[in-house]
């Protein structure tokens, strides 16, 4: 009993010693990683979202673009889209903004518990003005299905009458050429073209640097005050940054949903391993623009759900949706895939159309080269970008 106890003691030590090791580390990483600078510290005249990152408040100005159909130039005055200064000016809409989120912030603390409940969609549903009077129309045409909403529905199961998630993923390991070869790509470059509402739509060259099993970088060459900047997009499997000349900070860290996203996305280009990445799943089907889908929509506790959507035929990939949490509720990423190509006998995506609340970029790749070497720099944290 000495003996066994003294064991015991020993094994209790040395996990202490690990465990106080690994705060350390931790703590040294932490330290090394600025913090994210707060929205009131970037911008002037911030009254009422004040205490969250730079990146999560530009996520909340895009949940108001989305949930009224108005642009920057409706709530700002029109000479910011010359600067950054001038979004500080106070206009009509912008005050009625923050009455509009105390009385949210209101209402789901008293009623909800403080949940998210009732954002700025529930009642503008797309429109400047809620409607007061029910639509007949509305009420007596067909319904228009979402294929994103599935699932959205709290404490909705899964689908008894559709594959499980573990035969949606058989098939769709299977369709990319099989889970050996799959693990057998390390790393890939990729070159092709980016085109977005921060080019204008103007078609720009991009570079796609990826690594196994969670590293992705891409630089994408842009027109800026008549010359070309790059706009840099980093996740080294631990944090995530954002480098462009068009940011209101030049060099924005990821924080919260944003960096979890980046994370999602950098494992998807290895995408072996992603059934694993999450706890619990469930699934159903669904039609994307007239094609069958089997969706999965995996979880992990404290986090927002992830949904797959498989081409019921091939199997492959058709989209993603993740989302990640702001001040005012919860902001959709939607990512889908096509024209899928073979490369060492792996299926690869070499168009990616991504769109959000602030806008949607396409990337269309035109060489793609596996296994290739590339420098531990091209995952680091990158620098700021130029300041204009």
């Amino acid at each position: 009993m000495r003996f066994g106890s003294r064991r015991i003691t020993f094994a209790a030590v040395a996990a202490v010693v690990v465990c106080r090791l690994s705060v350390t580390v931790a703590g040294i990483q932490a330290a090394q990683e600025p913090q994210p600078q707060m929205a009131e510290e970037v911008f002037k005249n911030v009254q009422v979202l004040k205490g969250i990152p730079v990146d999560e408040f530009m996520d909340t100005m895009g949940f108001i673009s989305a949930s009224t159909s108005l642009s920057c130039s409706h709530c700002h005055v029109e000479e910011s889209l010359n600067g950054w200064e001038k979004y500080a000016d106070d206009t009509p809409l912008k005050q009625t903004t923050r009455r509009m989120f105390l009385m949210v912030t209101a209402l789901n603390k008293n009623h909800f518990g403080g949940a998210r409940a009732v954002t700025c969609y529930t009642c503008h549903r797309g429109d400047r003005r809620p409607k007061a009077i029910p639509s007949l129309t509305v009420q007596y045409s067909a319904p228009m299905e979402d294929p994103n909403e599935v699932f959205d529905v709290p404490g909705q199961a899964s689908d008894p009458n559709v594959p499980s998630v573990d035969q949606i993923f058989d098939k769709y390991f299977q369709a990319l050429g099989g889970v050996q070869r799959l693990s057998n790509i390390g790393s890939f470059v990729a070159k092709g073209t980016y085109e977005g509402f921060d080019t204008e739509h103007e078609k720009v060259s991009i570079e796609v640097f990826a690594k196994a099993p969670d590293h992705r970088t891409t630089i994408v060459h842009m027109p800026y005050f008549g010359g070309i900047e790059d706009s840099v997009r980093t996740y080294d499997g631990r944090a995530g940054w954002i480098a462009a000349p068009d940011k209101p900070i030049t060099l924005m860290p990821l924080t919260g949903g944003n960096l979890e996203g980046a994370k999602i996305e950098a494992m998807m280009s290895f995408p072996a391993r992603v059934k694993q990445a999450f706890s619990q799943w469930r699934v159903n089907s669904t039609t994307i623009d007239g094609r069958d889908a089997w969706i999965a929509q995996g979880t992990n506790a404290g986090q927002p759900p992830v949904k797959f959507y498989f081409n019921q035929e091939s199997g492959l990939l058709m989209r993603l949706v993740r989302y990640s949490d702001s001040l005012i509720g919860r902001v959709p990423t939607q990512i889908d895939y096509a024209d899928y190509r073979e490369v060492s006998g792996v299926k690869m995506p070499f168009s990616v159309t991504t769109t959000w609340t602030d806008g949607q970029t396409l990337v269309e790749l035109s060489d793609l080269q596996v296994n290739v070497s590339i420098d531990a720099a091209r995952f680091a944290r990158p620098a700021p970008a130029p300041k204009h």
